[in-house]
């Protein structure tokens, strides 16, 4: 059964921020435009709505970032370092060890910054992040901002989802709630045709002219995770939408799409151990556990198995759930006391800590609250007794990578390295939380989906977590938002101006 007002000229399936501002671009050229949401409409927004609404950009400081907060913010309260197209490009290459795709990559650099502005025009209210990486200058009321990770949007996921429906429906887009695609229809000259959909009533074939894929990774499909990323990942917590399943992914490979990025790779952070198996929309991205850098972190064995100060969590997170994950029981805890304990987010405030005014004593309430998986308290005394002695003299600074750090461990930590003996004492239980998949499909610098021989195929444009070659192993935090930003706005544009030369001709 077609769409009953004939060809749409561009198509949209997903509706995140990916898939919303490349709804919102492509009525903005003109195009008729119809968003497919699989999820019913109280749970729709994909993954955004459960984030923290972080956007890395560039500015040269923070003049560049006045224009964006506007009135929503006070720019006396924080301190901000430029951060720079070479920062950008050097933060990317670092995090995924070189292998992420240059021309992507400068694209995603050098319109980041006039992207944010668009959305801020746009009506999406911004403001400086003090949440996730920002510390506290001592003895003052002023907050030292993450190098690059300086703006999220006011109100968090919740307000940039509810903003881009309210921006997109204003403009006219037509959005199809409890639609899933589930197959891209082509002509036999390889042009896109439409997509069949399941809805409520049944199938049906929606013809387009343009066609965008925004739908999301594999993160919410155990088969795929499995599959792709490895058995141990079949049951790890999802922490956002449960609907980003995969399918027009197998769909885009199915019509020639090119493969590309690091399938085996995801997003994973350490999340509260009693975070439900996927995202509810009253904690969004509140189950986050990323103070750890000012922590010890030990398993169930007793033992440290990172370098919890490698670096600012906002270049760490990304990669540190693979190493919970790796874990027995995929269980782990962060270790606090009173001198770190006012440097934790305010995220940790969701989840219940155990304490105690002793090492032992804290051991033993670990042991009493997760008494079927054999925590070893002797071994978690020794570890603590070994960090304790291996810690180097040395001022402590929570704003800078300070060097103090331990000597004659495997591992060390190389940074912030305190000793844990002012009581209490805290230990906050984490597992994983998957948030998106690395792998997907490849785009060129237009948003066009590429077949493989690096061919766009006519009318098909993809943007967010199904396309690939961005990130792998690790990302800088903030990026992914971006990245679905800005190659959505190219994206919708493309799609537009195709769909206009495709009717005229």
């Amino acid at each position: 059964m077609p769409h009953p007002q004939g060809i749409i000229d561009v198509i949209v399936v997903g509706a995140g921020n990916a898939a919303l501002t490349a709804a919102i671009a492509a009525r903005a050229e003109g195009a008729r435009v119809l968003v497919l949401e699989k999820a019913p409409r109280e749970l729709r927004g994909g993954n955004t709505r459960f984030t923290g609404g972080l956007f890395r950009c560039t500015y040269n400081g923070i003049a560049d970032l006045v224009p964006i907060v506007r009135a929503h913010d006070d720019p006396t309260t924080v301190t901000v370092e430029p951060y720079t197209r070479s920062d950008y490009l050097k933060d990317i290459e670092r995090t995924t060890g070189g292998q992420a795709d240059r021309v992507l990559s400068e694209v995603l650099v050098d319109r980041s910054y006039e992207t944010v502005r668009w959305m801020a025009d746009l009506g999406v209210p911004w403001e400086f992040n003090r949440a996730v990486g920002a510390v506290p200058i001592a003895g003052t009321a002023t907050v030292k901002l993450p190098f690059g990770g300086a703006l999220r949007v006011k109100g968090e996921g919740v307000v940039l989802s509810a903003t881009l429906f309210q921006l997109a429906e204003e403009a006219g887009v037509e959005i199809l709630y409890e639609t899933q695609a589930q197959r891209i229809l082509t002509a036999t000259n390889g042009r896109i045709e439409g997509v069949e959909v399941r809805r409520p009533e049944g199938i049906n074939l929606l013809p387009c002219r343009a066609l965008v894929l925004a739908s999301g990774g594999f993160q919410a499909n155990p088969e795929m995770r499995t599959a792709y990323l490895g058995p141990d990942w079949s049951l790890v917590r999802v922490r956002g939408t449960r609907f980003n399943t995969g399918e027009m992914l197998r769909a885009a490979l199915t019509v020639g799409a090119q493969s590309y990025g690091e399938w085996s790779g995801c997003h994973a952070t350490p999340i509260d151990a009693e975070a439900p198996m996927y995202g509810e929309l009253r904690l969004t991205d509140r189950t986050n556990r990323l103070s750890y850098p000012f922590s010890i972190m030990v398993n169930l064995d007793g033992e440290r198995f990172v370098d919890e100060g490698e670096d600012f969590p906002l270049y760490t997170y990304a990669k540190m759930g693979r190493a919970v994950l790796k874990q027995r029981g995929a269980l782990a805890f962060q270790i606090f006391d009173r001198k770190t304990i006012p440097l934790l987010e305010t995220r940790y405030n969701t989840g219940t800590p155990i304490v105690a005014d002793t090492l032992a004593a804290l051991a033993e309430r670990i042991v009493a609250r997760y008494r079927l998986h054999g925590f070893r308290k002797t071994t978690f005394l020794h570890t603590v007794e070994a960090y304790n002695a291996a810690v180097q003299a040395g001022p402590f600074n929570p704003t800078i990578l300070d060097g103090k750090r331990t000597m004659g461990l495997r591992p060390e930590k190389t940074n912030w390295a305190t000793r844990l003996d002012e009581p209490p004492f805290y230990a906050y239980p984490v597992t994983v939380g998957i948030t998106f998949t690395f792998g997907g499909i490849r785009i060129n610098a237009d948003a066009a989906v590429v077949d493989y021989l690096d061919r766009p195929i006519p009318g098909l444009f993809a943007t967010g977590e199904i396309t690939g070659g961005f990130f792998y192993a690790n990302y800088p935090g903030g990026a992914g938002l971006m990245r679905g930003a800005v190659f959505g706005r190219l994206a919708g544009t493309h799609a537009a101006r195709f769909a206009r030369e495709a009717s005229a001709g």
